[in-house]
């Protein structure tokens, strides 16, 4: 009971003290003001037991300052404008009053602010940026600068050829829709400043307001959204990333000219352009957003040059690969008529041999000293008896080895579906025309998906 009578006490006192204070800045004030001031309440919004009180808003937008895809907001210097009707301030008269903004804090103000705001502040050089005008009927305009930034979702898989809607939502903290609502003083015209706005990436497309109301746990509130739709200007993009990319590509075809027969210039204008593609894209990515793990247009872009690049290159290998092959196909060819050669020629002599054998049993030994040996050199080389002396066998060649072991995986080759190219030549012939028409078809297909679906 003591507690209580010591609550009721202290809360008397402090609104005897802020009476008196209010007493006290009533005393400096205007005739007129001192008249509204008196018995005035600022803690009860204006028709307390009427309804509720309407508030009418507009913006002007003053800058838009930053636009980070990074973290998925842009920052805006707005001017809020907010207008409403409080019966306890009407006075005879047809000039409006226009005060010092330090004088707010005697007056009821809506409690408004900005849904998805991170961070704001209100400027005060030199003085708070405030604005209160009270007209005749009663009616307040109140206006506010404020510099906010305010979160943006954005979808970024066709960066940069992207359009990105943000809004800017306005809602009532602690009153719901039976105490305030909220409306547009002049619909889509409430918004002003945006049309003479220039921005570094962007061009504003269209924008449009809408009203709606805000459900929570603790009731219904009013809301009014700003949209606003902004598009990315592509030619800094065009000029940055998409043309040095394409030089790349048309670069690398510039070794289809090149003879085969020149390892190192054909190597190095691959291996060059493979490099300095890589370069380039990492140099891209690291201005660019990577936040939510977006495949965004021109990283895949930048991934179809770098696969053309890399083609023309496994090309090389490809064309040099099979040059060796058809060359080592021609000296296999050339050890197989040699061998049939040999053949022949072992062939024929031993058919003199056999020869010269019958005939030495028909007919009589004439000079037993000399037939002999001429029947010895006739024999020897091939005489089936092993009394008679033997050839000395000729160790193997290893030319022969090597074909045979070409031969070998010429054979598994073919078993796996190695096409066979009759000359080599002309896969740079074919690739001259391939590539680049293979090119030009892609970045049809590119450019009119992302520019038109």
């Amino acid at each position: 009971m003591h507690v209580c009578d010591f609550v009721c006490l202290a809360f008397w006192l402090l609104e005897s003290s802020m009476l008196n204070a209010e007493v006290k800045e009533g005393e400096i004030l205007p005739p007129t003001i001192q008249r509204l001031m008196k018995g005035y309440n600022k803690y009860l919004r204006p028709f307390f037991d009427n309804g509720p009180v309407t508030v009418g808003m507009s913006l002007d937008i003053a800058s838009i300052d930053t636009i980070s895809e990074i973290n998925m907001d842009y920052t805006a210097t707005i001017f809020l404008r907010q207008r409403w009707t409080d019966e306890r301030l009407v006075f005879e008269g047809n000039k409006s009053l226009s005060l010092d903004g330090r004088l707010v804090e005697l007056l009821w103000v809506p409690d408004t602010f900005i849904v998805d705001s991170k961070k704001s502040f209100l400027h005060d050089i030199t003085v708070e940026n405030r604005l209160i005008r009270i007209f005749p009927n009663g009616t307040v305009l109140y206006a506010l600068r404020i510099t906010t930034t305010v979160a943006c979702n954005m979808d970024l898989t066709k960066y940069p050829m992207d359009k990105q809607t943000c809004t800017l939502q306005l809602e009532s903290w602690g009153y719901n829709i039976n105490d305030v609502m909220f409306y547009w003083t002049r619909g889509n015209e409430s918004v002003s400043g945006l049309d003479s706005l220039q921005l570094a990436q962007y061009t504003v497309e269209d924008h449009y307001t809408s009203v709606s109301e805000a459900i929570y746990e603790t009731g219904h509130y009013p809301k009014l959204v700003f949209h606003f739709e902004l598009k990315r200007s592509i030619l800094y993009f065009i000029l940055e990333t998409y043309v040095p990319s394409s030089l790349l590509v048309v670069l690398s075809w510039v070794s289809f000219w090149i003879s085969l027969s020149s390892v190192p210039a054909r190597i190095c204008i691959g291996v060059t352009t493979v490099l300095t593609m890589t370069t380039l894209m990492m140099g891209a990515r690291t201005s660019l957003p990577n936040a939510n793990c977006f495949i965004k247009a021109i990283d895949v872009y930048l991934g179809i040059c770098f696969s053309f690049i890399f083609g023309a290159l496994i090309e090389y290998a490809v064309a040099h690969f099979c040059t060796l092959t058809h060359s080592d196909a021609h000296m296999l060819m050339y050890g197989h008529h040699m061998h049939d050669f040999d053949d022949e020629m072992n062939g024929i002599l031993t058919t003199i041999s056999n020869h010269n054998r019958a005939k030495r049993h028909k007919e009589p030994a004439a000079t037993p000293s000399s037939a002999p040996a001429s029947t010895e050199l006739a024999v020897r080389p091939s005489s089936p008896s092993g009394s008679e002396p033997k050839p000395e066998a000729s160790p193997p060649e290893p030319t022969n080895w090597c074909l045979t072991v070409l031969a070998t995986l010429r054979k598994i080759l073919r078993s796996i579906n190695c096409c066979h190219v009759e000359n080599p030549h002309h896969i740079d012939n074919y690739s001259r025309v391939t590539f680049p028409l293979s090119f030009v078809m892609v970045n049809l297909l590119y450019w009119t998906y992302y520019l038109y679906f």
